[in-house]
């Protein structure tokens, strides 16, 4: 997928751009481990980007890359990551500390271990506001207290006064939706914000991105492993495995018709009315067999044809080119190679 330029879905200028973003992870011995290979994509403003795969698939690791925030064995190999116009990888450290909260907001997976234990949850939010738009106390105690209202219709006050432990789960992830939303960002990139929550206040988070999304034009990035998630959420898929970018289109197409192996087995193993029915004869759900690539010691070909049901010789050896489906939807496979 080498420095092709991003596919977008509309004619405007897109508000992130990421070209050929190659990352590997170093072990103890330094060797490096490959975590994402030649990663293309486009996102308009406005845009909501649903990114679905298996542990492991390079989900986080895209996340973290993009803000430039992997772990010190991390490293970005290659690549440009355009935001705004700026380049976010070669850009200097005080930019990024303006984008990062500013522009960009993040929500990470776990509330717990993203809140300070010991800070009331208006000071955190506040904290947010005044590194990235200064004030005095009482405007951004007030612009706090709206905020909070915005994510808290009933008992904003009380969330307000409360320290993270005395919260649900569900309230915690509100308050890091705030602090990601505080400076009304551009884009905000949520990594598996659900993951922790019941099916229902799951739907209450996303209702909650909607809305936010309308009122103030949000691009986001949300990363999961669960494509329920996306379907009428999401207006794009992008289905990442093994690091590179097996199938991306709009999420009706992906999801109702799903073009690579990979992601034609991953949906199987979703709960549905139809896999439900099926797995209640058989007592358990579908899986995909086999395990994903030692990324270590691939060397060639693609990297789902040892669990694929339809691979072809070619396969074992040499890396599938991108296809279009149509104008939008593409997918890396030889099945659609022309």
């Amino acid at each position: 997928m080498g420095g092709e330029c991003p596919p977008l879905v509309h004619a405007m200028t897109p508000i992130l751009a990421v070209h050929n973003l190659h990352v590997a992870y170093s072990d103890r011995g330094g060797q490096l481990c490959p975590a994402l290979a030649g990663v293309n994509l486009g996102l308009a403003p406005g845009e909501i980007l649903g990114v679905l795969g298996e542990s492991g698939s390079g989900k986080s690791s895209l996340a973290a890359a993009l803000l430039r925030l992997l772990p010190p064995n991390g490293k970005i190999q290659q690549g440009k990551v355009f935001f705004e116009g700026m380049d976010l990888l070669t850009c200097s450290s005080r930019d990024l500390r303006r984008i990062r909260g500013g522009r960009i907001g993040l929500i990470l997976q776990e509330p717990s271990s993203a809140l300070h234990p010991t800070l009331q949850v208006r000071q955190q939010v506040q904290d947010v506001l005044a590194s990235h738009r200064p004030s005095d106390r009482r405007t951004l105690a007030q612009k706090t207290g709206e905020l909070l209202a915005t994510m808290f219709p009933i008992g904003a006050d009380r969330i307000a006064r409360s320290y993270p432990h005395e919260l649900s789960g569900g309230q915690r992830q509100r308050v890091l939706i705030a602090q990601a939303v505080a400076c009304e960002p551009a884009l905000v990139i949520a990594d598996e914000p659900t993951a922790s929550l019941d099916p229902t206040t799951q739907m209450e988070i996303l209702h909650l991105f909607r809305a936010l999304r309308r009122k103030l034009g949000l691009a986001m990035i949300f990363i999961t492993h669960n494509p329920a998630l996306l379907a009428g959420f999401a207006d794009r898929v992008l289905v990442l495995y093994a690091g590179r970018v097996a199938e991306l289109g709009p999420t009706v197409e992906v999801l109702a018709s799903p073009r690579h192996p990979y992601t034609v087995a991953l949906l199987q193993c979703m709960p549905s009315s139809v896999v439900e029915e099926r797995s209640a004869r058989r007592g358990r759900l579908q899986v995909i067999p086999g395990d994903p690539p030692d990324l270590l010691s691939h060397a060639s070909g693609c990297r789902f044809e040892p669990r694929c049901d339809s691979h072809m010789e070619i396969c074992k050896c040499d890396e599938p080119p991108k296809a279009a489906v149509d104008e939008l939807h593409e997918v890396s496979c030889f099945k659609f190679a022309g």
